[in-house]
């Protein structure tokens, strides 16, 4: 697969979409094998690949960065976990598997209560789900949880004066990212067919809707 002919879009679709309970990569993986890429149509196609195949690891990343910048601050150690748990509830199969899980624990101790978390009828066209398809929650919309999640962040970062420096933190966990996506050469998995497929099954849902 040509990574040049996949857009930002279509990647970001195909971040949200994707499972996220795959690993990390190993570190003697992640951090080995750098070169310059030979151009910028060669720097386009690595930076993508390297974003998808690495998602985890520049997840953990970014967090951890974050986590470093308010070490003696606990207040914003919790706006950091807020902040990448409505980041998380972004992903299609996180916001599901989260929501499976509480629904079950919410169901021993409460069945009446749990039948009341299960979300509405999603409508079938032409023997498949509509194509504007909303993701719920334990009965709510995801967008009413990570709106809740992401003003309670906001507010612990103006009360414990950390605003610029999340700023900080957020732009070297992302200027980290791209540096290592862009001078990462693809290793050998990266080029497999199977990981390809996997790129394109997700992609492909979004094309045929």
């Amino acid at each position: 697969m040509d990574w040049g002919n996949v857009t930002a879009e279509d990647l970001i679709n195909a971040l949200r979409e994707v499972d996220w309970s795959s690993p990390p990569r190993p570190l003697n993986e992640f951090f080995s094998r750098f070169t310059l890429p030979r151009s910028s149509s060669k720097w386009n196609s690595r930076l993508k690949c390297n974003l998808y195949y690495y998602r985890t690891n520049y997840f953990i990343l970014i967090v951890f960065i974050l986590g470093i910048g308010f070490i003696r601050k606990p207040l914003a150690i919790v706006a950091t976990s807020l902040t990448a748990l409505s980041i998380a509830f972004l992903n299609d199969s996180f916001a599901a598997t989260f929501s499976e899980k509480v629904t079950k624990i919410v169901r021993q101790f409460s069945p009446r209560l749990a039948a009341k978390t299960r979300p509405p009828h999603t409508p079938i066209i032409r023997g498949r789900p509509s194509a504007k398809k909303m993701i719920y929650i334990c009965g709510q919309p995801r967008w009413v949880f990570v709106f809740i999640l992401s003003a309670g962040s906001f507010i612990l970062w103006f009360i414990s004066c950390g605003l610029l420096t999340i700023l900080w933190a957020f732009l070297i966990g992302l200027l980290a990212t791209v540096l290592h996506a862009s001078f990462r050469t693809p290793n050998f998995k990266a080029r497999l067919n199977t990981f390809r497929e996997e790129f394109r099954a997700v992609w492909r849902n979004y094309s045929d809707l």
